[in-house]
């Protein structure tokens, strides 16, 4: 997996098809819709259960005696769900760092070989041919598999659509936090200060009222204190200045991918006029 990982011979096919990708799926509330911003949390993830969950059922019923049209039911049921589930993996692919991207493409391939199959499965069991339709379903769920493997790796060591920033509340200490005097705090800026001297977080006032987020977006750890602030939909959020990211002040939401986790914000209260924080 190391290997893959520094594969830079893959680059040429992936930033080809990174290009295709960003100028097929060029509106941005589309590509937000495909990385699921509206759910605050990935949307392709949720979007496999179905063609992985029907192969499999398929799987099983392909053992039992008299179930063939249940399975052929089940193969097509995953066939046609495999598809929309890719076209929202592209899209989050396509915003990833080139090491991610170069796993990725691997993961991309092996599963269009396991939707090859599916779809020839499909085809045999409609003509009848139902040991050639379980035999190539099985070589499919092989195939997919292997895919399902590379995207746990994606996911759990490289961090591909995880949230990057939700460690930073491992490092904060229990118990409430001094950050600022409250009348020091300027109207509507973007101010960076640290809890327990090592968590870093920014701070933006409206008015008496003072929104703590933490400082690192959850998309790429970009620095949203280096980012700006916009009005959108109604709300000023920050954007990151890495990819574009955008993020509600006031409680944090993603508004704006390639994020599609919200970011924290943090609890706080005024004591003496110092700005305090804690963990939520």
């Amino acid at each position: 997996m190391t290997k893959l990982e520094q594969a830079s011979g893959l680059d040429r096919v992936g930033d080809r098809l990174q290009r295709a990708v960003l100028s097929t799926i060029r509106p941005r509330r589309v590509r937000d819709l495909l990385h699921g911003v509206f759910l605050g949390h990935p949307l392709h993830p949720a979007m496999v259960q179905v063609p992985v969950g029907a192969w499999i059922s398929a799987a099983v019923l392909d053992l039992m005696p008299g179930q063939r049209r249940a399975a052929t039911t089940l193969v097509g049921v995953g066939t046609v769900a495999a598809l929309p589930a890719a076209v929202a993996g592209l899209n989050d692919w396509a915003a990833l760092s080139r090491d991610q991207r170069r796993v990725g493409l691997v993961h991309a391939a092996s599963n269009t070989v396991g939707l090859a199959l599916y779809a020839g499965s499909l085809a045999a069991r409609l003509r009848g041919r139902h040991g050639t339709g379980r035999a190539l379903a099985y070589l499919g769920l092989t195939a997919a598999s292997a895919g399902a493997y590379l995207g746990g790796h994606l996911a759990y060591k490289q961090g591909a659509q995880v949230n990057q920033s939700i460690s930073e509340l491992h490092r904060i200490s229990d118990g409430w936090h001094p950050l600022a005097d409250l009348a020091t705090l300027p109207q509507r800026k973007l101010i960076t200060r640290e809890v327990d001297d090592d968590v870093s977080v920014i701070l933006y006032r409206h008015g008496d009222e003072v929104t703590v987020m933490l400082e690192r977006c959850p998309h790429q750890s970009g620095p949203l204190s280096e980012g700006e602030v916009s009005e959108i939909d109604g709300h000023a959020c920050v954007v990151c200045p890495w990819h574009g990211s955008a993020f509600r002040l006031n409680g944090g939401e993603v508004v704006q991918g390639p994020s599609a986790n919200d970011q924290q914000i943090l609890p706080t209260r005024i004591v003496d006029g110092v700005l305090q924080t804690r963990l939520p």
